[in-house]
């Protein structure tokens, strides 16, 4: 069923206010988010802002959504666009979240830098797309142990954590053992910890004057960690930024 013109209306407000949200999360920062500001931009009094947004928070979990739905869907692309080997769509999501991270890095802060004071991001409103990039990282292990092209399954896991292995397979119906839930894990957090060192300039200006090569290397480095074998980093190039 077509939207009616109302519907259309309120969509395209919505779209004008995360896109001013965007712009300010740029210039201020999470915490400074101003729905006064965003109503000044878009011409309307305060109270009509509030039809769309409740609030502050409400805004921040409109742009959290948002973000996170940009950063699956264009890591989903670059996976499907990858070879069909499970190492090739490993790199494939590798490069494609730095690429995206580097170009919104305040959209990156927003969903993994520190915590917005007074703000709990609603997980009914935004586990869904959150947890995309993980689902699909994991899958793509599931499907690679399923093939015979992992090597990390007789690995060790601690076992007091198995009840949480579980509960990761259970959630996201995976069939891997524990080694390579606990490889998956430790991969995913080395990753974007890696990225977000990069974005957040924690290596220091003037430490690494390749960016590139140095995350192709922490790629390659993760890919043989994970089981896929040396020189799986996917080569310089996929994901990369313009």
């Amino acid at each position: 069923m077509p939207a009616t013109p109302r519907q259309r209306a309120r969509e395209q407000t919505l779209d004008d206010i995360t896109r001013i949200g965007r712009r300010q999360l740029a210039e201020v920062g999470a915490a400074a988010l101003s729905l006064r500001a965003v109503a000044r931009e878009l011409g309307v009094v305060s109270s009509a802002v509030y039809r769309y947004v409740a609030n502050r928070d409400d805004l921040l979990t409109l742009l959290v959504v948002d973000a996170f739905t940009e950063l699956g869907d264009e890591v989903e692309a670059a996976v499907g666009a990858a070879g069909s080997t499970a190492v090739d769509r490993f790199s494939a999501l590798a490069h494609a979240v730095r690429a995206w991270a580097v170009r919104e890095p305040a959209r990156w802060a927003l969903l993994y830098g520190s915590p917005v004071p007074g703000y709990a991001a609603p997980a009914e409103r935004t586990t869904a797309q959150e947890t995309r990039v993980i689902t699909l990282f994991a899958h793509i292990m599931d499907d690679a142990w399923r093939a015979g092209e992992l090597g990390v399954g007789d690995h060790p896991a601690p076992g007091a954590l198995a009840e949480d292995y579980q509960a990761i397979r259970d959630q996201l119906s995976l069939s891997v053992p524990d080694g390579v839930v606990a490889a998956t894990v430790q991969a995913w957090s080395a990753l974007f910890g890696a990225i977000s060192f990069e974005v957040f300039g924690q290596y220091g200006a003037d430490t690494f004057s390749d960016p590139d090569a140095l995350h192709d290397y922490t790629v390659g480095r993760l890919a043989v960690q994970l089981g896929f074998g040396a020189g799986a980093g996917g080569g310089r190039g996929a994901g990369r930024r313009a």
